[in-house]
């Protein structure tokens, strides 16, 4: 039997050198990681015999904690089967949950100074307040520094979720001269097709240097360390951290987490509380 390499899509934190990774594959099981850049080190964490929508997730600044949005069939608790929960990253015990409308919920992400917005919920004993991440495409990459390219198509007033066209982002190099781009080319009908879909999107990235532009096609998933570095996620299922080094692209760091196996286990103690 062919093996099914799994999706995998990133979120940053925005003031830590943390990434938090979100795997999924087998179809019915999501999985989270913790990427340190600093130690360049892959510590993998909880397993969901469900779905986490990672483009409806975010991080905290601090990298430290995590919500997500995930969908559980066989979820017995008084949340329902869709739902928004807060964790420890790269655990998934939640923290502090509530249910959803359901899969059509956009999620939440994290703000400073415990700014909430539509639901009313106790204060949180952290730093933060929830806000609904917006109906618009790379919600998440916006709120790390990626901007609207130009020539990328308008949006239809009428396009409610934002779906239907085709949106190109940029995003320049810290440190450096070049752009990672990356455009949506598509709605997938399912998550397993040969084109590698995120929460049904299908992406394509490049690289923009001294006006010239290359096609990254073996990437799923990119973006900037701070110190100007690649962050990728490959469609062989790696995680690797890429630098130009005398005119020569380098792999500084490389996980392969395409073989991790379903292995569900208890979080820590340090997960169980906030």
């Amino acid at each position: 039997m062919q093996q099914v390499v799994p999706r995998i899509y990133c979120i940053p934190a925005t003031q830590a050198p943390v990434v938090a990774v979100f795997r999924r594959g087998p179809s019915n099981w999501s999985h989270i990681g913790r990427w340190d850049l600093a130690t360049h080190r892959y510590e993998p964490g909880a397993w969901l015999g469900g779905r986490i929508f990672p483009r409806r997730s975010d991080l905290s600044p601090d990298g430290q904690y995590l919500c997500y949005f995930a969908h559980k069939p066989s979820a017995t608790w008084e949340h329902g089967e869709a739902y928004v929960a807060l964790s420890k990253l790269p655990w998934l015990r939640a923290l502090h949950a509530f249910g959803t409308c359901g899969t059509w919920t956009r999620g939440y992400y994290f703000t400073e100074a415990d700014r909430s917005d539509d639901r009313p919920m106790e204060k949180l004993p952290i730093p933060y307040g929830l806000r609904s991440i917006p109906a618009i495409q790379f919600a998440n990459e916006r709120r790390r520094g990626w901007v609207e390219a130009k020539d990328s198509p308008a949006r239809d007033p009428g396009d409610a979720w934002d779906q239907h066209r085709n949106a190109r982002m940029r995003k320049p190099q810290p440190c450096g001269t070049r752009v990672l781009c990356v455009e949506s080319v598509g709605w997938a009908g399912g998550e397993f097709g040969v084109d590698q879909a995120v929460d049904g999107l299908n992406v394509r990235y490049s690289l923009e240097s001294d006006g010239d532009l290359e096609l990254l096609d073996d990437l799923q998933w990119a973006d900037w360390s701070r110190e100007g570095h690649l962050l990728v996620a490959t469609r062989s299922g790696r995680l690797q951290i890429r630098a130009t080094i005398n005119a020569r692209s380098e792999i500084l760091f490389e996980a392969n987490i395409s073989n991790l196996e379903p292995n569900p286990t208890a979080a820590p103690a340090w997960a169980e509380c906030w």
